[in-house]
């Protein structure tokens, strides 16, 4: 059997600063468009609605995120402060080569350390969780 991950999704109010974020990450705009139309009520279980969504890819190829803006039905609840240990969706993890300019070009972005420190776990990798924009939660970790 095999299995591919194809993308993972998060919802956002804004689609522009949060495709910004990731691009700044590293991750490349393969596209951005509406969605509606019966098949996507169906799918979602949510009945009619229009959504705006981005798809962002890793240089890779290997990864995707696809961000959703919701414009009908309104959004019903709202995860992006809820701390890591919350159930349901934590972060998504990558890795970069530079841990330290990676941290610094995402400053610009509104980016902040979930704690005050970064982490050298067990001399595998340096690491952190940061908060972009909205709230998103991201690990950043760099090989050692």
């Amino acid at each position: 059997m095999t299995v591919r991950m194809d993308n993972i999704g998060i919802v956002v109010e804004d689609l522009a600063p949060v495709i910004a974020f990731f691009e700044e990450l590293g991750l490349e705009l393969e596209g951005r468009t509406d969605v509606e139309g019966d098949w996507a009520g169906r799918v979602t279980g949510l009945g009619h609605q229009r959504v705006e969504i981005a798809m962002l890819r890793t240089p890779d190829g290997h990864g995707r995120i696809e961000l959703s803006r919701f414009l009908e039905p309104k959004v019903e609840e709202d995860h992006r402060t809820a701390p890591v240990n919350a159930l349901g969706y934590l972060r998504v993890m990558f890795e970069v080569d530079d841990l330290d300019d990676t941290l610094e070009r995402l400053e610009k972005h509104g980016t902040e350390l979930v704690s005050t420190e970064l982490v050298d776990y067990e001399r595998v990798y340096r690491l952190c969780y940061v908060r972009g924009p909205e709230g998103i939660l991201v690990g950043i970790a760099q090989s050692l």
